[in-house]
C-alpha cells in the first residue's frame, strides 16, 4: 500500500498570541471551532512570570533536525534493519498552550499547525482500548489477548499467557514478528552483536517493562481484531468529534500494515512515530483531547469516557509504577517531589507532553521543546509557581 506523502509547510513566524478577551467565570469547554483565551490574571496567574515560563519552553527547542526523516534516522541508525515505513512531516518551532478551567492563558507558536506528535498516539491508542471497555468488549483485561487474536500471533507458551493489561501497560514481553518487524529490533541494549540482541531472555508477561513499539503495535493490531473497526473511525467517533476536534487529525499506519477484517482492508495503525506514521494532530486537537481527561471523561455535561477507565488508566503498573496504561505518572523513582502526585502526562519524541494537574485544573501541551524531563519538570514548575 501507497503511504499518502506528507508535503513540507513553511514554518509561520512567531508573533504575539491574539489580543485576550475576558470572559465570566462559567465552566467552560471550547465549542467546535473556537476556544477563548483569556487574561491570565483571569484565571489566578501572574502574567509576568507565566509569560517567563512561555518563554522558558520557547528557548528550550528540542535539539535535533526539523527534518524529522533526518532525526529518525540519527536517532535510530543502531536498531537493525532500521527503515521508516509510515508517513512523516517536517516540524517548525515550539509550541504550546497553558490552559486553566478550561481557558487557554497562554499560547506560543503555531497551535493550529498539524504535526507529528510520536508517542502520544500511545495515550491515544490506550482510549480506543478505554471506548472497549466502556462498551463491555473489554470488561477483563486480565483476560488472554489469545482468547480474542487466535490467528497465531499469541502462539506459543509464552505469548498465549500476555493480558490486555500486559499489552497496554507495556510490561508483555510478546515475542514475535509483526509486518515485518521482529520485536528485539525495537531499542535493542547498546554494545550487544545481532545474536545477542536475538538471544534476549523473555521475562514472564507483566512482570518486566520494557518501552518497545513493535509490542506497542501488537496491542493496536489486536484492538483491530477485537473492535473489527479501524481504530481511527473508532477515535473520530467516540472521542474527537464528541470533544470539538477539527477534522484535521490523521492516525497513519505502515505501508505493509494493512490487514483484512471480515472481507474488508482496514489499516492496522501505528502507536508512534518510530517508523514513521502514528497520530498527527494540532496543538489545538491535542488540547481538547487532553482536557477530556483533566475533566475525567466529561465533556460538557456529558460522558465522554468512563471515570473508572481514566482510573485504570492512570494507576501505576506492577512492573512500573511511574507507568500506567501509556500515560506517565509522577510516581515512582523518576517523581519529582515538589509537584502534585496525581499528576499524569502523555510523552513523545520531540518534546511532546499532555500534562494533566487537576490539583490546579490545570493543563500544558508543549511541542518541539527539549524532551529532557527535567526541563519539563522545571516548565510545569514554572507554570504552577506563576499561580498567584
Amino acid at each position: 500500500m501507497t503511504q499518502p506523502s506528507i508535503n513540507r509547510q513553511v514554518c509561520a513566524d512567531q508573533g504575539a498570541p491574539a489580543a485576550p478577551r475576558l470572559l465570566d467565570s462559567a465552566p467552560y469547554f471550547p465549542p467546535r471551532g473556537d476556544w477563548e483565551q483569556v487574561a491570565p490574571a483571569r484565571e489566578g496567574f501572574d502574567a509576568a512570570r507565566l509569560a517567563a515560563a512561555v518563554q522558558y519552553a520557547q528557548e528550550n527547542e528540542f535539539p535535533a533536525p526539523r527534518d524529522l526523516r533526518i532525526m529518525n534516522l540519527q536517532r535510530y541508525q543502531n536498531e537493525p534493519g532500521y527503515r521508516m515505513k509510515g508517513p512523516m512531516k517536517d516540524r517548525c518551532g515550539p509550541t504550546g498552550l497553558v490552559i486553566r478551567h478550561g481557558r487557554i492563558v497562554a499560547s506560543w507558536g503555531e497551535p493550529q499547525r498539524v504535526d507529528m506528535t510520536f508517542s502520544v498516539s500511545k495515550s491515544y491508542l490506550s482510549t480506543v482500548a478505554g471506548v472497549a471497555y466502556d462498551d463491555g468488549l473489554l470488561p477483563d483485561l486480565e483476560a488472554a489477548v489469545a482468547d480474542v487474536v487466535w490467528d497465531g500471533t499469541f502462539d506459543g507458551a509464552h505469548n498465549a499467557s500476555i493480558t490486555w493489561a500486559d499489552l497496554l501497560n507495556q510490561s508483555s514481553d510478546w515475542r514475535g514478528m509483526l509486518f515485518g518487524q521482529p520485536d528485539w529490533m525495537d531499542r535493542p541494549a547498546e554494545g550487544l552483536t545481532l545474536e545477542q540482541i536475538r538471544a534476549q531472555p523473555l521475562h514472564r508477561p507483566g512482570t518486566f517493562f520494557k518501552y518497545n513499539d513493535v509490542r506497542v503495535n501488537v496491542a493496536s493490531y489486536a484492538l483491530l481484531q477485537l473492535l473489527r473497526r479501524p481504530l481511527p473511525a473508532v477515535l473520530r467517533e467516540r472521542i474527537m468529534n464528541p470533544i470539538g476536534a477539527s477534522p484535521s487529525w490523521r492516525w497513519y499506519g505502515y505501508e505493509d500494515s494493512t490487514v483484512e477484517i471480515d472481507g474488508q482492508m482496514m489499516v492496522s495503525v501505528s502507536g508512534g512515530g518510530h517508523y514513521g506514521g502514528g497520530m498527527f494532530v494540532s496543538t489545538y486537537d491535542q488540547a481538547r483531547f487532553g482536557l477530556l481527561f483533566l475533566n475525567e471523561g466529561l465533556w460538557n455535561g456529558g460522558r465522554v469516557l468512563s471515570k473508572r477507565w481514566i482510573e485504570m488508566a492512570t494507576a501505576p503498573s506492577p512492573a512500573m509504577p511511574d507507568y500506567g496504561f501509556m500515560w506517565w505518572l509522577n510516581r515512582g523513582p523518576s517523581a519529582w517531589p515538589d509537584l502534585p502526585g496525581h499528576l499524569f502526562f502523555a510523552d513523545g519524541v520531540g518534546g511532546n507532553y499532555v500534562v494533566v494537574d487537576r490539583e490546579h485544573d490545570l493543563l500544558i501541551v508543549t511541542r518541539w521543546m527539549d524532551e529532557d524531563r527535567a526541563v519539563l519538570g522545571e516548565l510545569i514548575r514554572r507554570v504552577i509557581g506563576a499561580l498567584r
